[in-house]
């Protein structure tokens, strides 16, 4: 019987287990099926990772205004993200400085303050603590010293990132030339329409890894999207970038966000006459942020990791300010949702049964596609930050 066998904890991250990995595209064999499967190599991921690098959280659309606020756990730290009474956004752990119990319940609100269900400290939006009831008597004891604990958050064309990291560069130095590649489409002008959140049974990369090459398509999308398995195959390729990002640009006709036959959008109008007015630019963040950025709207996955075999999917919507006013937008704008709708179904289906097959003791690597380069790219990145 031929299987797999995943190292002991205290081996799993020497480098000599990815050596065949690190090979170039055509030589390299796929990673080792722990890397979808193993709690230990989660953990790393989420140590060496998820609590290092920026992190996409959404858009400042989602809390537009003072005292807007939306809470959640991401990589296993409960945080709130919430406007404040200046307009300004901040992110904090979602924990008081009492004794520790979570401040808000996971989702969206609004408050004039936060207070802690469990003994009414009270915090304001800046994150000051400014209630403390029967605390006269604690010796030492003073307010200032317990504001809530800050996340750094910085925001880019609109888009939202928290870094648990205080020693990490900037955000603008990890995202390097990316206004280079896809400043013309005005993301920051744009409008997020709607968001789906889907919970999935698969391993983060997993998703990741099938957002980034086009091999799929003409299989898993036969019925829908296949028409842009060519295009998008002639253009998938790894592009010279400074910064944590890789990017493609596929050239097609019609948008790449709408079914055959379906009516939508005319071109975004700072796209004519450039090539973007003819093709689709899609960047994947690192880690785990996909946008794709077409003729005439936006979208963008936001994976959130649960656990080493589960995430939480975030798909969001967005289209030129100007389309919303249109009175026939929600009428085209349903051709879209339903696009994305049954492509992300059929992307479901698809990862779900590879973490299945990658559960099986059989699962061994295999090999890489000349049509998969960013995903070997992308399996690099990581091997780069969690190993010894």
């Amino acid at each position: 019987m031929i299987k797999h066998r995943t190292p002991e904890d205290s081996d799993l991250f020497d480098p000599r287990h990815y050596a065949a990995v690190r090979q170039p595209l055509l030589e390299a064999q796929t990673p080792p099926a722990w890397c979808y499967t193993s709690p230990a190599f989660y953990r790393r991921e989420v140590e060496r990772i998820f609590r290092r690098e920026w992190q996409f959280l959404g858009r400042t659309e989602q809390v537009p205004a003072p005292g807007d606020y939306f809470a959640l756990a991401f990589a296993g730290v409960p945080i709130v993200v919430v406007r404040g009474s200046d307009g300004a956004l901040r992110a904090f752990a979602n924990s008081c400085r009492h004794r520790g119990s979570m401040l808000l319940d996971e989702g969206n609100g609004n408050c004039k303050a936060i207070v802690c269900p469990y003994h009414s400290w009270v915090y304001a939006l800046d994150g000051k603590l400014s209630g403390t009831p029967d605390m006269d008597r604690t010796e030492g004891f003073g307010a200032g010293d317990y504001p809530l604990h800050r996340v750094r958050l910085e925001t880019w064309a609109g888009f939202m990132f928290i870094n648990f990291d205080p020693a990490a560069a900037p955000l603008s130095v990890f995202l390097g030339d990316i206004d280079d590649k896809v400043g013309i489409y005005g993301l920051g002008d744009m409008v997020l329409a709607r968001r789906r959140e889907y919970p999935i049974a698969c391993n983060w990369k997993l998703w990741v890894e099938n957002a980034k090459e086009s091999y799929h398509i003409a299989t898993v999308h036969k019925r829908t999207i296949q028409r842009y398995a060519s295009a998008k195959s002639a253009g998938y390729a790894v592009e010279p970038t400074i910064g944590e990002y890789c990017v493609t640009f596929a050239r097609h006709d019609a948008s790449m966000a709408l079914l055959q036959g379906d009516s939508g959008f005319p071109v975004h109008e700072p796209l004519l006459g450039r090539r973007e007015a003819a093709g689709t630019c899609a960047p994947l963040i690192y880690p785990s942020t996909y946008l794709a950025c077409t003729i005439d709207c936006a979208w963008y996955l936001e994976v959130h990791p649960l656990g080493p075999s589960s995430m939480m999917l975030v798909h969001g919507a967005l289209f030129p300010r100007e389309r919303l006013g249109r009175p026939d937008f929600e009428t085209l704008a349903a051709n879209y949702y339903r696009r994305w709708d049954i492509t992300t179904e059929e992307d479901i289906v698809a990862s779900e049964r590879q973490q299945k097959g990658l559960d099986s003791p059989y699962a061994t690597p295999g090999r890489f596609s000349h049509r998969e380069p960013l995903v070997h790219a992308i399996d690099n990145w990581i091997l780069d930050r969690v190993l010894d």
